[in-house]
């Protein structure tokens, strides 16, 4: 059947005017999040820049987490959450989070920064708050997804050295049952439909102790969600990205991604750059690691994500 002009025009409008009433800033969790409904700490956050017109804020003690929206001018139904890093202990939201919605604006993708609950500030089962969140950012998109103007097969993760850990512990553990539901978006997937993982940690190394107890919270986390496959499941399609140059995360973790996702069959794209050391994201970056959204663009496009 022949769609009309008008016809498409309507809907396109009817897309945007849908997209706009998307809240700018969506707190994950109806009442107190799983495992911090005892904690009184309040949400603290430092600033690092001396230069009044670049923002460089860190992001600690961290009760409420939420989703903040960066929505493009022309979206295209494809929603990604951004988990920015800070090696979990703390969350740098501004060197990884608008630079990299921007671009993902310009794609037509809407962008929800994902400002996540750390686990070594007092919550109960620290390990898995991150997690937690990140599960529960997939499943509010989703729940909202027709009321939004989103399309709930294209919700993506993007993630960032901590943060890509935590994106590849979604890769890996979507369907780990690590909380009670809360409402009708707890029963929907949490399993992202495409992930990006750039210089993300794979998780602990060495002998795996007999017991994680007396441990900090950040090294049960490390064990608990160590990056292996399972035999026969197949994950999400995922696209990493990694200096060879790297100080702060071994290349060998991009390669333990790569192979536990190969293992089972899970199509996926590696990028190792000679040079481009930690952190570059977008904004930092310099020198051919620069074409690395590029690169990642094309490969949204040739997974069907970006039509």
């Amino acid at each position: 059947m022949k769609v009309s002009a008008p016809l498409l025009l309507s809907l396109a409008l009817l897309s945007r005017s849908i997209a706009a009433e998307i809240p700018g800033l969506i707190p994950l969790w109806p009442g107190a999040a799983p495992g911090s409904e005892k904690l009184t700490i309040a949400e603290k956050v430092t600033e690092r820049s001396t230069d009044p017109a670049k923002h460089d804020r860190i992001y600690t003690q961290i009760v409420t987490p939420s989703l903040l929206v960066h929505r493009p001018e022309h979206p295209n139904g494809v929603a990604v959450i951004v988990a920015p890093g800070g090696g979990y202990l703390r969350i740098v939201i501004d060197k990884e989070g608008p630079d990299t919605s921007a671009w993902l604006n310009r794609l037509g993708v809407t962008a929800f920064v994902l400002k996540y609950r750390l686990p070594g500030e007092g919550h109960a089962h620290g390990e898995d708050v991150a997690l937690q969140d990140a599960q529960r950012a997939v499943r509010v998109i989703r729940a909202h997804a027709a009321e939004w103007g989103l399309d709930p097969a294209r919700v993506g993760f993007i993630g960032y050295s901590a943060g890509g850990h935590l994106a590849a512990s979604l890769e890996f553990f979507s369907d780990k049952s690590i909380y009670a539901p809360v409402d009708d978006a707890d029963q929907l997937s949490a399993r992202p439909d495409f992930s990006v993982l750039g210089y993300a940690l794979a998780g602990a190394k060495g002998t795996r102790p007999a017991s994680l107890d007396g441990l900090s919270a950040q090294q049960r986390l490390m064990w608990k969600y160590k990056i292996e496959a399972t035999p026969g499941v197949k994950y999400p399609p995922a696209f990493i990205l990694q200096a060879d140059d790297d100080p702060t995360v071994n290349p060998q973790d991009a390669a333990t991604i790569y192979l536990a996702l190969k293992q089972n069959g899970t199509p996926a794209e590696m990028h190792v750059f000679r040079h481009g050391g930690h952190g570059f994201g977008i904004r930092d970056a310099k020198g051919p690691v620069t074409l690395w959204p590029e690169l990642c663009a094309d490969w949204m496009k040739e997974i069907g994500v970006l039509h």
